[in-house]
């Protein structure tokens, strides 16, 4: 076998190539680390900066004490629901709705996509948009999680052009010769062969319920059905008083100053934990669904 001799300047090129690659890598992992040490280190010296690359004063107190707090469970009771349920809602609405806008038969596509864009640039402000959650009953109760938003139009745009590019009109036609309606088409031929937009589509919708902030800091009032990120950040705001020095924890819902920094970094681990953990049974779909709407050569 025959090795191509690299030049001296292809031999720099790759060098630099390299040494950006590993900059940019730690510029995304070390604060990851950073995290993760600074959750089991002592406040203290993560204050001080004396952790940087390993633990110091190991201590797991502050997850004890994350872990105890009946208000992370109630919220990660919430959130999972949230979530699976939202993710459910909005592929049952995005895939149909895309799968029919792909369809050239559909004489009103261009109409009906041009109204679903138009909202992408226009919208009622948030006082209207609160006012008609209100009048649809819909502020502070798990529904304002699942059905106002269930269809983001830059989701369905992906959808519609995967079933136009990757589904040949000659598979309906196939399908229809036998007798195939579309609706049977679509759930028996289209979705089987739509497990990466399905997982692509479905982790981006996941990723935003999980993270959802905003919704629940607007319509949301009974400490029953708050989101995890809502929980955590009444937490960060408690040890953020009680740091300074206004108390001692307890009853009030912050923790010792001593802990106060294992608590921050903790409550971050913990609300990402479970979308890392997911991430690597989607990246198969994920690596193949990645380049979905793109132009094609």
């Amino acid at each position: 076998m025959v090795r191509h001799r690299l030049s001296g300047g292809e031999i720099v090129f790759r060098a630099v190539l390299f040494a950006l690659c590993a900059v940019i890598f730690l510029a995304v992992a070390y604060p990851l680390y950073f995290i993760v040490i600074a959750s089991i280190s002592d406040s203290t010296m993560v204050a001080t900066g004396k952790v940087l690359l390993f633990p110091k004063g190991i201590s797991f107190f502050g997850y004890n004490e994350i872990f105890r707090d009946e208000r992370i469970w109630t919220g990660y009771r919430n959130t999972v629901f949230y979530t699976l349920a939202g993710t459910f809602v909005n592929l049952l609405f995005t895939l149909p709705a895309a799968y029919v806008l792909s369809r050239k038969e559909f004489k009103a596509r261009r109409f009906i996509m041009f109204a679903f864009v138009f909202t992408m640039f226009f919208n009622g402000g948030l006082i209207p948009t609160y006012l008609l959650m209100k009048d649809l009953h819909l502020t502070n109760t798990f529904w304002v999680f699942i059905l106002p938003f269930c269809v983001n139009v830059f989701y369905l745009i992906i959808a519609r052009t995967f079933f136009e590019a990757s589904l040949p009109p000659e598979l309906y036609e196939a399908a229809a010769m036998d007798g195939c309606s579309h609706f049977f088409y679509f759930v028996k031929v289209a979705l089987p062969l739509s497990k990466a937009l399905i997982s692509v589509v479905g982790l981006y919708y996941l990723v935003g319920h999980w993270n959802d902030f905003f919704t629940a800091l607007i319509y949301i009032r009974d400490n029953e059905l708050k989101p995890l990120q809502i929980i955590l950040r009444d937490i960060l705001l408690s040890n953020q008083v009680f740091a300074g020095g206004a108390g001692t924890g307890g009853a009030s819902g912050g923790y010792a100053q001593k802990y106060a920094d294992q608590i921050k970094y903790g409550v971050i681990i913990v609300s990402t934990l479970p979308i890392l953990v997911l991430y690597p049974f989607l990246q198969k779909y994920f690596e193949k669904g990645v380049m979905i709407g793109s132009v094609k050569g």
